[in-house]
């Protein structure tokens, strides 16, 4: 079977928007073991829709076109797969009924704008949308089927679980047997993870691939069939024990919710105390539900002043060796645990850039410190040539690391070939 996928409008075309839909729906369909073959983005315009309709269906056996379902006059997808097939848009009782009695339920005015979500090609099968307005539908054209769903993330996943993948699975016997198992890296570059990982025999039907999604690289064991999902836990722990300190998760897309994970099951607090990173650290765990079950504060102590006044750093510490220094945020640090006496507590204090840097303390210098009830660790890393936004990233991603060994009780500082430490 040949998927495709056909993503509408002006904004994606135009990079107003990132198509996170494209890059959800690939990953979704991967876990499922159906490997997306091509993707075609194309603007508001009904020729331009009409002739990549025409096109495709004739090299796909499936095609995802998601958006242009919606009421406004540049929602075209439905318009331009009647011209296509060379046939009228009729109206579906069944879907004006529904946008009748949504809008009713919902004691809302409908405008004649939304009843034109209920014209489909002629030949259009619907498929319900039990999250919006617009219902998907689906066409067959040439050799395809084009399964139209809408642009809105929230109702293309509900559509693409419950409507699409069913459909697939039935209209092409598809219910292959896959397993996938996910190992998260950190520290340490593309190119040297594959060259540890080069020497491995993987056994027939497990493949093995790398995603870079800084500030981490994460490498995909795909087992397709019985015997090779057998397999996959012993390859896993064969590329775990190969790569060593640089694997900090599996199964998890980020240190983030693998710190997040760990915390909620331990009954352990955490304080944190940021200057460079500015709230990142605090901001990507209370991402997660639950995390207000040990995040005690996280507190943004940018100026010298607050570092003084809120976390207790003494002030002939930052006049001998300055902000960005082991002392300084090894305060910092003490000073945020000790306020609700937390388990740990984190701190960083940094030069971001694109300016500030000096030439003992260029940019991308960082000082980041771990406090535990017994002891404090600290750490200066140099993150060179980077961006002000993934220095920050960086930072609070070395943070993460250093408490994630800490739980597990490993040695809490460890060398990443891609981030240079400075003795103390």
């Amino acid at each position: 079977m040949k998927l495709e996928m056909i993503c509408t409008g002006e904004e994606v075309l135009s990079g107003q928007i990132v198509d996170t839909n494209a890059a959800w729906f690939a990953n979704v369909m991967m876990e499922h073991g159906i490997e997306v073959q091509r993707r075609v983005t194309v603007g508001d315009r009904v020729e331009d829709l009409v002739a990549v309709f025409q096109e495709r269906s004739q090299h796909a056996d499936i095609i995802l076109v998601n958006g242009g379902l919606g009421p406004t006059s540049d929602d075209l997808s439905a318009e331009a797969m009647a011209k296509a097939k060379g046939e009228p848009l009729v109206e579906n009782k069944q879907w004006r009924e529904h946008l009748e009695q949504w809008f009713s339920q919902n004691n809302r005015v409908m405008s004649a704008n939304n009843l034109k979500q209920a014209w489909l090609p002629q030949s259009a099968i619907m498929v319900d949308n039990p999250v919006g307005t617009a219902c998907g539908f689906r066409v067959k054209l040439n050799r395809a089927w084009l399964f139209f769903t809408p642009g809105v993330p929230f109702e293309l996943k509900h559509m693409v679980r419950e409507q699409f993948l069913p459909f697939v699975q039935q209209e092409f016997g598809i219910n292959a047997h896959v397993a996938l198992n996910k190992i998260l890296t950190f520290g340490h570059g593309e190119s040297l993870l594959a060259s540890k990982l080069e020497p491995l025999t993987i056994p027939a039907g497990i493949t093995l691939g790398y995603r870079s999604s800084m500030p981490h690289i994460e490498i995909k064991l795909f087992a397709r069939g019985d015997a090779a999902i057998a397999q996959l836990p012993a390859i896993t722990e064969q590329v775990k024990s190969v790569l060593g300190a640089a694997v900090v998760a599996e199964n998890k897309p980020t240190l983030a919710e693998e710190i997040h994970s760990k915390l909620y099951r331990s009954g352990k607090t955490l304080a944190t105390a940021e200057s460079c990173t500015g709230g990142l650290i605090t901001s990507q765990l209370v991402a997660f539900p639950g995390s207000s079950s040990y995040l005690h504060h996280g507190l943004v102590t940018y100026s010298n002043e607050s570092k003084v006044k809120v976390l207790g750093v003494q002030p002939q510490t930052l006049d001998d060796f300055g902000a960005v220094s082991i002392p300084v945020v090894e305060e910092m640090a003490k000073g945020a645990r000790e306020l609700l006496d937390s388990a740990f507590a984190l701190a960083t204090s940094g030069i971001a850039g694109p300016d500030g840097g000096t030439e003992e303390k260029p940019v991308g210098t960082v000082a980041i410190a771990l406090a535990t009830r017994n002891a404090v660790y600290s750490q200066m890393v140099k993150i060179s040539g980077r961006s002000r936004e993934l220095v920050r990233s960086l930072s609070a991603a070395v943070a993460y690391d250093m408490l994630r060994r800490e739980l597990n009780d490993e040695a809490v500082i460890v060398d990443y070939s891609s981030i240079k430490r400075y003795p103390k």
